[in-house]
């Protein structure tokens, strides 16, 4: 039964009864733990100072950022510890031993930096080779054969420096049988493939050596890739030139951040105020070498056509004495397929590099510096290194004439609207000429490396190359001076669709009969056909029209 008063009630807590007299065992840890982070703090910070103490004389109070943060990141913090951007004028004493110096304007700039914290290794996974600030007019101490390993390096640490520049399918295919693929490497920013091996080049140089600052004594595109980049980069470049540089090129270097100053009167004299000048204010003289360095950049290029271009059957690289990029691409497509051919293109008249793989040693009797159409391609073979390349990886290398180069430049320029030298120009001369009947019906890759061609040489390149492919033609005949014989000979370009170019007319050195003139006559013509025929209308009615021949 349930009792009426209800249900027992709960017996009251004591109050009285004393607690645990020790704290809760969480907090009992968590000051533990308090404790062992201030202490691991302090240790960390005591071996810091004294690490930094340690490092203290290898660090330089000037010194410029990290090359690549400067080039990839340009409008973000600047990283390893570098802060405090400030570009002061040059010192002037550096300039007293300069010589003859005309186009200096005072645009010079410097960079001055505070250093903050211990620098970050620069390029840990660099080639092992770098030149050291000891070699300073030279990088031949970096003379070994590249891995497909120091490709792929080089191919990171410049991305963001130059273009990856397009490998398109020209419309040239179908008039040479073959699918051409072509790689534009004109469309870099100075114009040239070179920018690749520099920019590494420069990348990989020790910070006190980019600090002093490098220099160059030639107009090439060489020249003007290391005036790009390392103006970039922030390295002090200046560049040693001949007063009978053309213009423009001064200009351009000037333009692209470099110190111009002009020298002696000859290119050699020129370089040897910059080996001196190099010596005496601890430059960097910078020549085109194979050094692994330079090679693995340009060697970026067959990296790119083999992603770019599925199923390659082979590639056409610019050979000549510098075949620094056909020796590196040749290392990098040859490591990714062996399959692929690698074949090089140089000139008939400067066979540098034939003549070198048969004499197994470079070969310089062949070379022509001072020959300003060809430029680099007939330029001395520079070095054993590329040649041991060659002769391992490059499957062939054939010979153009110079009218196979015109007419390929006329076809770049007409076909892909591409004004190029004859540098960028000489792999497609090798199609044009027929010399590689074994390609037909195969994918062919071209590199097109190189744009900067004189306004006056382009001028005369493409009068000429018009000519060599039989559309622009002269002929010169003897008519009567009477009224009416003139326009009977236009009647007759006219109703053969001939555009007249020039036409002169010639009366008092005729050595035929008297109240005669000679006329001569230039005009343009849709192609080899349409020249044939013309020629043959002109003989039917004028049966001593004489022919200008090429």
């Amino acid at each position: 039964m349930v009792s009426p008063r209800g249900p027992p009630r709960a017996r009251p807590m004591d109050m009285t009864t004393p607690g645990p007299l020790l704290p809760p065992y969480a907090v009992v840890v968590g000051v533990l733990l308090h404790l062992v982070i201030y202490l691991v703090a302090v240790l960390y910070s005591y071996a810091e100072q004294l690490f930094l103490k340690k490092d203290d004389n290898k660090i330089k109070k000037q010194d410029i950022p990290a090359v690549c943060d400067l080039h990839c990141c340009k409008d973000v913090p600047v990283r390893n510890g570098l802060i405090g951007q400030k570009p002061p004028s040059i010192n002037p004493e550096r300039l007293k031993d300069f010589g003859e110096e005309d186009y200096l304007n005072g645009d010079v700039k410097t960079w001055e930096m505070k250093i903050v914290s211990r620098n970050e290794e620069l390029l840990r996974d660099a080639l092992s080779c770098i030149p050291q600030p000891s070699s300073r007019t030279s990088l031949a101490s970096c003379n070994r054969l590249i891995r497909f390993e120091d490709i792929s390096a080089a191919a990171f640490k410049i991305q963001c420096g130059v273009q990856k520049t397009p490998c398109m399918y020209s419309r040239l295919s179908k008039q040479y049988g073959m699918d051409i693929y072509l790689k534009k490497e004109f469309l870099q920013y100075t114009g040239s493939v070179k920018e690749r091996g520099v920019l590494y080049l420069l990348m990989s140089l020790p910070q006190e050596q980019q600090r002093k600052g490098v220099i160059v004594a030639s107009d090439s595109n060489f020249s003007m890739a290391v005036a790009h980049h390392a103006s970039e980069l922030r390295v002090p470049v200046f560049v040693i030139l001949c007063p009978s540089t053309a213009p423009a090129r001064v200009r351009m270097c000037r333009d692209y951040g470099a110190m111009v100053i002009s020298y002696g009167t000859t290119g050699k004299d020129a370089q040897l105020h910059a080996r001196r000048l190099a010596q005496e204010n601890g430059y960097l003289y910078l020549e085109e070498e194979d050094s692994a360095v330079y090679l693995s950049g340009l060697g970026t290029v067959g990296l790119e056509m083999y992603e770019q271009v599925p199923k390659l059957d082979a590639v056409i690289f610019p050979a000549g004495g510098h075949c620094g990029l056909l020796a590196g691409s040749a290392a990098a497509l040859k490591h990714l397929n062996p399959h692929i051919s690698v074949i090089g293109v140089e000139s008939e008249s400067f066979p540098v590099l034939q003549e070198s793989l048969k004499a197994g040693h470079p070969n310089d009797d062949q070379a022509c510096n001072n020959h300003h159409f060809y430029g680099d391609v007939s330029g001395v073979c520079f070095g054993s290194n590329s040649l041991q390349l060659t002769g391992k990886l490059v499957d062939k290398v054939v010979t153009v004439r110079e009218e196979d180069i015109l007419i390929s430049m006329l076809r770049l320029l007409e076909y892909e609207r591409a004004t190029v030298d004859a540098e960028g120009a000489i792999g497609l001369a090798a199609l044009v000429a027929g010399k590689l009947p074994e390609l037909k019906g195969k994918r062919v890759a071209v590199v097109i490396c190189s744009g900067n061609l004189e306004l006056h040489l382009l001028q005369q390149c493409i009068a000429r190359a018009l000519t060599l492919d039989n559309r622009v033609c002269r002929f010169s005949l003897v008519i009567s001076d009477c009224p009416g014989d003139m326009s009977k000979i236009l009647e007759l370009l006219a109703r053969e669709e001939a555009r007249v170019l020039d036409i002169k007319q010639e009366r008092t050195f005729v050595t035929s009969e008297l109240f005669t003139v000679e006329v001569i006559c230039t005009v343009e013509t849709r192609d080899k056909i349409h020249t044939a025929q013309l020629r043959n209308a002109l003989l039917e009615r004028y049966p001593t029209a004489a022919w200008t021949e090429r």
